[in-house]
């Protein structure tokens, strides 16, 4: 079966743009913070620099999980993309906990800040990140979703940091910066967490949680000379392309234009649904079927 690779290539260049925004501007942060004496704007740096690795790991697997299949990996490479998500999100959620760890103390030992540094830095940062985040949205696998999040988390921390300047500029309020980051994290992490228990999920095989088991077997006993369907399995290359393997069993006068126009049948079925590979072995109800045996 063929399959168009132009929307996973625009995601891998979105990425790639993603990745050379990201280390530009932590530069960037790194002269401006030692300018302006900020150390939250160097500490921001620091963890813009490990954003960076990220992306630069994610826009380098999500190219190589591209390649077709060979006798190493007979699928293909798609979850290579999946390994990309899973690191992604862990160094999410460490960043996040670092800025928890710098953030709670604060919250009774506020510090004065720069207001106006704040603000500009502010402004370009949401600008950057903003611009980066807008081009890898719209991916399907769990890879462009965790780098999603990376962007959208550092949208949201620039977005308080402006708020906060704002505010700042006119009452001297320390105690919001430590306030706001905590919220925003919280909420960052909720959100990454259940990205990885998916991560982890498709890692253990399980089936997709948009894909309905009982309702892809429903469809195909109600085609005619169905009797039953078992041995189904579903799972996921890396979020977004799936394999479905099943053994339909058919009456025993079925005859073998009846069992290709089931085939074709079952085939235009799962067009849509994000099925990449599909096995689907043809049993009659007096055969034995070599793995029910084989189980026994």
């Amino acid at each position: 079966m063929g399959h168009s690779h132009t929307h996973s290539n625009d995601i891998g260049a979105g990425i790639k743009v993603a990745f050379f925004l990201n280390l530009a501007f932590a530069l960037f942060e790194v002269v401006g913070g030692l300018w302006i004496n900020s150390m939250a704007i160097l500490s921001d740096a620091l963890h813009d620099f490990a954003d960076s690795l990220s992306l630069g790991l994610s826009w380098y697997l999500a190219s190589y999980s591209e390649r077709q299949g060979d006798e190493r990996y007979s699928y293909g490479y798609r979850r290579f993309s999946l390994l990309s998500a899973l690191i992604n999100v862990v160094v999410l959620i460490a960043g996040s906990l670092l800025v928890l760890v710098e953030a709670v103390p604060r919250l009774v030992h506020a510090e004065h800040v720069n207001a106006q540094g704040m603000m500009v830095f502010a402004i370009i940062g949401i600008v950057v990140n903003g611009a980066a985040a807008l081009r890898v949205r719209g991916g399907k696998t769990l890879n462009a979703k965790a780098v999603t999040w990376h962007l959208v988390e550092d949208v949201l921390g620039w977005a308080a940091v402006l708020a906060v300047s704002i505010v700042l500029s006119f009452q001297d309020i320390p105690v919001l910066d430590p306030l706001l980051s905590i919220l925003i994290t919280l909420y960052v992490l909720y959100n990454v967490i259940d990205n990885l228990k998916q991560t982890l999920s498709l890692f253990l095989q399980a089936v997709p949680k948009d894909i309905d088991m009982e309702e892809i077997k429903e469809t195909i006993l109600a085609i005619g000379p169905v009797c039953s369907v078992h041995h189904a399995h579903v799972w996921s290359l890396d979020g977004d392309h799936h394999v479905l393997t099943m053994h339909v069993v058919i009456h025993e006068d079925t005859t073998r234009d009846q069992v290709l126009q089931l085939k074709d049948e079952i085939k235009a079925l799962t067009v849509g649904m994000g099925f990449e590979h599909t096995t689907i072995e043809i049993e009659y109800e007096s055969e034995r079927c070599a793995m029910k045996v084989a189980q026994q």
